[in-house]
């Protein structure tokens, strides 16, 4: 299964190469983690969403896909807030928990770098197809081809992964396994599918090893590839793209006071 599915629209950051969307993610992502201040992140940010359009999601699509961000960034947040490191005037204090001036804006900082390096990347993969990736990653970053095949078949294992799962969990509830509520029919509940999947998985990933082996995908001789892996000038603007996002998020950061790099 693609995870670039029939659903959504084409778009020129579909039509790129994966290689350079891959490049975007890694230099945004390094230039944020060199600090931890709410400026940059909140720059980054604010950068990335004025492209993000452009990207071929609908709206469904996008709050679906990037859910988990979404819930990861306020528990982060929130978390360093109560339990990060205490500078400052303190705001609130309940016992050995405080709120101050610093962890407040740490927690913000937190929470804004994980909007601004988890939404460009899920969205980028959204729009990418498995072997678009592999053949970039083997005819432009000339990566070897057994680890790059091995990858994009591991990955196209993830859609009947899910279907597996669906498959378990229905034909246990038609057969009455594993009722009960509270917290132990729930564990019930997961434990049984986990492992039935687990001896699945691990079934089918020998028989794909096998079947690879057989066809002469563990072959150490040179491939050849069915389809051209092309890096033209699109490729080259949208990586000066994500190197100018990194750029004025360390630049405004900078001018205002808030950079602080972490190996300081």
């Amino acid at each position: 299964m693609s995870m670039l599915t029939p659903l959504i629209r084409p778009s020129a950051v579909a039509r790129l190469n994966p290689v350079a969307k891959l490049a975007v993610a890694l230099i945004v992502s390094c230039a944020l983690l060199l600090s931890i201040d709410w400026v940059s992140a909140g720059v980054a940010l604010l950068l990335e969403s004025i492209l993000l359009g452009w990207a071929g999601l609908s709206a469904r699509q996008f709050w679906l896909r990037t859910a988990p961000v979404w819930i990861a960034a306020p528990l982060a947040s929130v978390t360093t807030v109560l339990y990060g490191q205490d500078s400052g005037t303190t705001l609130w204090q309940f016992g050995f928990i405080s709120v101050t001036e610093g962890s407040a804006a740490l927690g913000l900082a937190i929470g804004l770098r994980v909007l601004a390096i988890g939404l460009p990347g899920i969205v980028l993969l959204a729009t990418t197809d498995p072997t678009d990736l592999a053949d970039g990653l083997a005819q432009v970053l000339r990566l070897p081809a057994r680890f790059v095949l091995g990858g994009l078949a591991g990955l196209r294992l993830v859609g009947m992964f899910i279907e597996d799962w669906r498959s378990l969990t229905r034909a246990r509830r038609a057969r009455g396994v594993g009722d009960g509520g509270g917290v132990a029919g729930a564990f019930r509940r997961f434990v049984g599918p986990a492992f039935a999947l687990l001896v699945i998985s691990v079934r089918r990933g020998s028989k794909l090893a096998t079947a690879m082996e057989a066809r002469g995908f563990g072959s150490d001789e040179p491939r050849t590839w069915a389809r051209e892996s092309l890096f033209g000038a699109a490729d080259v603007a949208l990586i000066a793209l994500g190197v100018v996002i990194a750029g004025l998020a360390i630049a405004v950061a900078v001018w205002a006071g808030t950079w602080s790099f972490v190996l300081a």
